[in-house]
């Protein structure tokens, strides 16, 4: 089956722990646990199809029991996982978070198997698969910040992703820092947060549209960035920055609603709706997703 746009990055067991109380450092509450397929570029490629597009993976995981049943869910799901890289000797990649009432608490994101793989995930965009560097990949990609920041370099300049509508989440505000290769990227559009604004910028703007105003001074061609319940903003080089408020929602989880934004954003845009609709249609999918309304 040939996808129409493909998700390159961390694809694992997310393992989260959820208390319907405010929890510290220190906190030991009651609440739920739950194991369900995740990782930035399943997440966002799970949203895709729920949206009625056909994304393919492009990733590691590993040939033991757990990479074995992550796959048969990716399959369930409607996901195209032709392309996967099966390492024989490593493991399959997990996500562990603790969540409570007033957000996420901590997390800790062992991606070390798509590390180590490197650019052999990338294979098939070079063996004739899904293009070669004389006729590459001409669709939409989305990318994983939990790709190393060598690989993210090299394919910051490789011809292989020169012709793609390259969409970019980063994993998290402590590996924001390995997406500045692609800040100047012609063909890029960055989603960060607020605080993963202000990395990548070195910048400390207090709202969305002053960090998406400071990513542009420092070569962005596009940013969308979120600040939770404040209003997010889109940035785009030579049409300025518009901003919109999501809709007030009560907060059941949080991992996962930066990844749906992205998605939800994207598909708006393939559909042909305008900068200010698309941000809107995104920042109502995030807030069904964190309201619950969505399922994982």
């Amino acid at each position: 089956m040939m996808p129409e746009i493909l998700c390159i990055g961390s694809v694992l067991w997310d393992i989260i722990g959820r208390s319907s109380t405010s929890m510290r450092l220190g906190s030991d509450m009651p609440g739920r646990i739950s194991r369900l397929p995740g990782g930035v570029a399943m997440n966002i490629a799970m949203t895709l199809r729920r949206f009625g597009m056909t994304p393919a993976l492009l990733t590691a995981i590993g040939r033991d029991a757990e990479g074995d049943e992550l796959l048969a869910a990716c399959d369930r799901l409607g996901l195209v996982t032709d392309h996967v890289y099966r390492p024989d000797d490593l493991p399959t990649d997990r996500y562990m978070a603790v969540e409570g009432a007033n957000g996420l608490i901590a997390a800790i994101a062992d991606a070390r198997s798509l590390e180590a793989a490197g650019d052999r995930i990338l294979r098939p965009l070079s063996d004739g698969r899904l293009g070669t560097a004389a006729a590459p990949w001409g669709g939409p990609i989305a990318l994983d910040g939990n790709l190393t920041e060598a690989l993210l370099a090299a394919i910051a300049a490789s011809p292989l992703l020169s012709a793609a509508d390259l969409r970019v989440a980063p994993a998290s505000p402590g590996k924001a820092g390995r997406l500045l290769p692609l800040l100047a990227h012609p063909s890029a559009t960055l989603y960060v947060n607020l605080e993963e604004a202000n990395i990548l910028a070195r910048s400390d703007a207090a709202t969305a549209p002053e960090a998406a105003e400071a990513l542009l001074a420092c070569g962005a061609e596009r940013v969308l960035v979120t600040d939770g319940s404040a209003p997010a903003a889109d940035g785009r080089r030579g049409k300025g920055v518009i901003a919109s408020a999501p809709p007030q929602v009560q907060v059941t989880r949080v991992t996962g609603a930066g990844d749906t934004f992205m998605a939800a954003h994207l598909v708006a845009e393939r559909r042909g709706a305008s900068r200010a609709d698309a941000l809107e249609q995104a920042l109502r999918a995030a807030a069904s997703y964190v309201s619950g309304d969505i399922g994982s």
